[in-house]
């Protein structure tokens, strides 16, 4: 027999019953809006006095059999992965520089980063492609790239600074115990913590960024999305608009789920430290806790003896 909850009562036969039957009202109500789509995207439809068929019909979807469509969409899709991994490179570098700074003990260099942070944080990244893109003449994929750049840069930034907030003050203190500088402390010791503590964080931070490379549109770059519902869709008619819409949606979940799944996953390895560090014991070192301070105490025997030994 299972302990009984703490936090809340067990429910009773008739808080299950209730809720059997609410899970089965929900239930009815998801199939029938499922069905109502279903059959509004198969009815066929008159506009402007000319009969128009249905989304459904094989006529609107007999472009993708046309392996130059397929080539197209491929390079859109090509074009927001480069996109993407070029800016996600370049934000994590600039958020481990920003964390670095911002959580400095030098004023002069703490605070004109904070106001950068802020600054960057709240201007929109729309704003910035453009403003790139006018003012520097980047074109536009380096528009797009740099834009993702200092924005997502500025909010890993704040992820790894909460991160090394975070961290037990022993972890500092035992570092300079053993005659760590204050920067080394950083960089060694509590730096490697924050970032593997944060590392869900920046991934899902990530993810966002792979959807925002879809503003790229609005500045002429051709990813996916302007490559679909722009470029494709304008050569072959808006007839295909709809099936044009639905491949990029498809395309776009395939993506950002693999990429939340790899963040799940991540997480899930992170938090414990993994299978393997729950098999294996922990080996002595700076990323343990205590290691520091057991190294401190293991020296100053060390320490009498050669005193001792000198007078």
């Amino acid at each position: 027999m299972s302990a009984p909850s703490v936090l809340f009562d067990a429910p009773g036969p008739r808080a299950r019953r209730l809720s059997r039957i609410a899970s089965i009202i929900g239930a009815i109500v998801i199939l029938a809006a499922l069905a109502w789509l279903v059959w509004i995207l198969a009815t066929p439809r008159v506009s402007g006095g000319v009969p128009v068929p249905a989304i459904l019909d094989p006529v609107r979807w007999d472009i993708f059999a046309d392996p130059e469509v397929w080539g197209a969409i491929g390079r859109g899709v090509v074009a927001t992965l480069q996109a993407a991994a070029v800016a996600a490179v370049g934000a994590i570098v600039l958020g481990v520089a920003l964390s670095l700074m911002r959580s400095s003990t030098i004023a002069w260099v703490r605070l004109p980063t904070a106001w950068l942070i802020e600054f960057l944080r709240g201007m929109p990244v729309l704003l910035m492609m453009l403003f790139i893109l006018l003012v520097a003449s980047t074109g536009a994929f380096w528009a797009v790239v740099i834009a993702l750049i200092l924005y997502n840069g500025t909010l890993i930034g704040e992820a790894l600074r909460a991160g090394l907030a975070a961290l037990p003050r022993g972890q500092r203190e035992a570092a300079l115990s053993v005659g760590m500088r204050d920067f080394q402390s950083k960089m060694l010791v509590e730096f490697p913590q924050a970032f593997r503590q944060m590392l869900p964080i920046i991934v899902a931070q990530l993810v966002v960024l792979l959807k925002d490379t879809s503003l790229g549109f609005i500045v002429g770059y051709n990813e996916i999305i302007r490559t679909m519902m722009y470029n494709l869709a304008s050569f072959y008619g808006n007839r295909y608009l709809f099936s044009l819409f639905f491949v990029c949606l498809a395309i776009y979940l395939v993506i950002n789920l693999l990429l939340s799944w790899f963040a799940r996953w991540l997480s899930r390895r992170t938090a414990s430290g993994g299978r393997r560090a729950k098999q294996q014991e922990p080996s002595p070192g700076l990323a343990d806790p205590t290691s520091a301070i057991r190294l401190a105490d293991a020296q100053i025997p060390d320490r009498r003896t050669g005193g001792d030994a000198g007078n």
